[in-house]
């Protein structure tokens, strides 16, 4: 533990589950649909194209909410936005630390700084910390939306870095599922980086990072040995 000054986490399917499935079967349900399989992977063909968009900052965080539903709203005539809100919602409402997440998070309570750095939307964010009881863990909260740029953008970590005053890059780790924002964006601005394989994933040529884990309880490990 005394390697690290920081550690930043990721938080959709790094510390929280983001069943996107259920919670879209859930807020539909109140509109009277009963969302399908099919249905979902309608929805992944629009929504996916869009988050690689706003990673890339081709488009902003509100039109990412609003076109990934804009069929629906105009199938059931309502607005864009009150599809997002519902949904937003709805994952709150579903939402559960992953595996491991709470153990892990109380062992490095008090003995570390913690933060999330994440691509996710306020409004989700907030309120989900809120619902599982762990805000008081964590000493910064950064979210693309609020800051203008995603992972793997090096600004937001340079503003999340900031925010933190600026400690020692090579006492900082970034810890997070995806290879190609967390552990790629850490990397570039010079972090340590741990990258959550939990489903045997295959790692993109060229991203090394540090360590390399396949939950949450083995994070815990590493980390109380160090």
């Amino acid at each position: 533990m005394n390697n690290w000054d920081w550690i930043f986490f990721d938080a959709d399917e790094t510390l929280f589950t983001f069943d996107s499935f259920s919670g879209l079967q859930r807020m539909f349900f109140d509109y009277g649909v009963t969302f399908s399989d099919d249905d979902f992977r309608r929805y992944q063909a629009v929504n996916q194209p869009l988050w690689v968009d706003y990673q890339n900052g081709a488009i902003s965080s509100l039109q990412l909410q609003h076109q990934r539903f804009e069929g629906w709203a105009s199938r059931l005539n309502v607005e864009p936005g009150e599809l997002n809100s519902a949904f937003i919602s709805a994952m709150a409402e579903i939402c559960t630390p992953l595996p491991g997440g709470v153990s892990l998070l109380n062992a490095l309570h008090g003995r570390v700084k913690m933060g999330i750095i994440t691509n996710g939307f306020t409004a989700l964010q907030q309120r989900r910390l809120e619902r599982t009881g762990l805000s008081d863990h964590f000493d910064l909260l950064v979210i693309s939306e609020e800051v203008g740029v995603a992972k793997p953008d090096r600004r937001i970590f340079d503003y999340a870095l900031q925010q933190a005053g600026n400690p020692d890059r090579g006492r900082v780790m970034m810890v997070g599922d995806n290879a190609s924002s967390d552990v790629l964006g850490g990397i570039n601005a010079g972090l340590a980086t741990c990258w959550l394989n939990a489903h045997q994933q295959t790692l993109p040529e060229g991203i090394n990072p540090t360590w390399t884990v396949t939950s949450l309880a083995d994070l815990e490990l590493r980390l109380c040995k160090h």
